[in-house]
């Protein structure tokens, strides 16, 4: 990756400063290189050198059971939607009575499993917003 252009000279990294450091200390430069925003490890060096914030974003475990849980919701309820569709289309191409009753029948009862799903949503919700407001 290039070094973005810049205007102002002060601004460029043009001295080279080298150093040793140990197998302990470079492992922990490593891994605040991979919990941080920053992209290389000299940038982790100059970060520190100039006292400068190092954004560090941490995994929340316990939010890990809760997010695969909306996800597979999400996913359910996606696949509710599509079915849903495929009968309003059925629906609609139907030319007797018979089979849009039949039609409208179904989608009835996919729309029924929609409501314990956005029961579950919302009790997954609410517990999530109680922690992340700390309530």
């Amino acid at each position: 990756m290039a070094r973005p252009k810049t205007d102002n000279i002060e601004q460029l990294y043009t001295k080279v400063v080298r150093t040793r450091v140990t197998k302990a200390n470079h492992e922990r430069l490593e891994k605040l290189l991979t919990n941080s925003n920053c992209r290389s490890i000299g940038e982790v060096v100059r970060k520190i050198l100039s006292r400068e914030k190092i954004l560090c974003f941490y995994k929340d475990v316990t939010l890990s059971v809760a997010m695969e849980e909306l996800s597979r919701i999400r996913k359910e309820l996606k696949a509710i939607g599509i079915n849903i569709n495929q009968l309003t289309r059925g629906f609609n191409s139907s030319r007797n009575e018979a089979g849009q009753a039949f039609y409208t029948q179904k989608a009835l009862e996919r729309s029924k499993e929609i409501d314990g799903k956005i029961d579950r949503l919302m009790i997954l919700i609410t517990s999530l917003t109680k922690k992340w407001l700390q309530e």
